[in-house]
């Protein structure tokens, strides 16, 4: 099912199929960290990636409870925006040499996953409002603040260390 299809008539098919594709996302996001882990040599970002593992791995969690709450088997439809922003960071990763500049491309990579993950919650915590569904939207709620946390300590880390790191880097 295409975005723009006759598959979506209703706004709650809008709804689902957002569901469906911040499902797939999520899913993609728990294979590409684990590369992100073994080629972040800095150990903050290392301890970052793994802990942000788990907390996707909670949030797979989160979104089958919504699917049940709206009685729906938990189902993905491709995400061609998360599968380019996730090639795009394998591209550029495997073009640096320096493993400082290396460490800053991996942060700018993962907050341009964040900032797809922050726009997708947002909308679908308010379509949830919006379809008189608080349940559901607490628990997307929940995952939109783990976003935003994690969106705040990469750039925090990336002030702070790694990005002074990569910009000492001469060639």
């Amino acid at each position: 099912m295409g975005l723009f299809t006759k598959d979506i008539a209703t706004f709650d098919d809008l709804f689902l199929h957002q569901l469906q594709d911040v499902y797939y996302a999520e899913h993609q996001i728990t294979k590409a960290l684990p590369k992100m882990v073994h080629k972040a040599t800095d150990a903050g970002l290392k301890q970052g990636f793994q802990t942000h593992l788990k907390e996707t791995e909670g949030q797979i969690e989160r979104l089958d409870r919504v699917f049940d709450l709206l009685g729906e088997k938990p189902k993905a439809v491709t995400c061609p925006a998360i599968d380019g922003i996730i090639k795009e960071a394998n591209e550029v990763a495997g073009d640096i040499s320096d493993k400082a500049v290396l460490d800053a491309a991996l942060i700018a990579s993962a907050q341009a996953v964040e900032h797809y993950e922050i726009t997708r919650y947002g909308t679908l915590v308010t379509w949830a409002g919006q379809l008189g569904r608080p349940d559901i939207a607490k628990l997307l709620q929940e995952t939109l603040d783990e976003e935003y946390a994690t969106d705040d300590k990469l750039t925090a880390m990336a002030k702070a260390k790694v990005n002074p790191k990569a910009e000492a880097v001469t060639a």
